[in-house]
């Protein structure tokens, strides 16, 4: 987690203590902290939401939805859409993707900060994760920023957190 700023997660650090994230296939984890004009987001999925199994690939088909899968989390603008008015871009992304050295389950982590020209437009960021990986039902986040903190589940229905 270099790519945060101190205070960022700081914030994050703020938020209620919660259990343990589980591994249950078809639910993920997003936490956002926002800090002036940065918005920090770690994102934590199981691999059988992605691609349908958490082991090494065994065909070429297995194989290239991986990599399809390593491309897209690469892509921070493609997944998550903060408020249009707020002009954010990208700043970085840094993604672990699972290497197969053994184990029983297998997440995908991935870290994205974009730095906003217009932060006190922010007021949502949205998601395509449920448009990509259709195996994801669930997206349980939490939220610490300037207008407080919060919680709420994204839905394949429901893929926007707003506040």
């Amino acid at each position: 987690m270099k790519f945060f700023a101190p205070l960022a997660a700081a914030l994050l650090l703020s938020l209620p203590a919660v259990a343990q994230h589980k591994h249950v296939h078809g639910e993920g984890r997003l936490d956002v902290a926002i800090d002036g004009d940065t918005i920090a987001l770690m994102l934590e999925l199981p691999l059988d939401s992605v691609v349908g199994f958490e082991r090494a690939p065994r065909n070429a088909r297995e194989k290239d939805a991986l990599a399809h899968a390593e491309k897209l989390f690469g892509d921070a603008a493609a997944l998550f859409a903060p408020t249009p008015a707020a002009a954010c871009a990208v700043q970085s992304v840094e993604l672990e993707m699972p290497r197969f050295a053994g184990g029983a389950h297998a997440d995908v982590r991935a870290h994205y900060v974009f730095r906003c020209a217009n932060p006190a437009a922010l007021k949502s960021i949205g998601t395509t994760l449920f448009q990509h990986f259709k195996r994801l039902y669930r997206l349980e986040t939490q939220r610490v920023g300037p207008v407080g903190q919060g919680a709420r589940r994204l839905t394949p229905k429901k893929p926007v957190l707003s506040w």
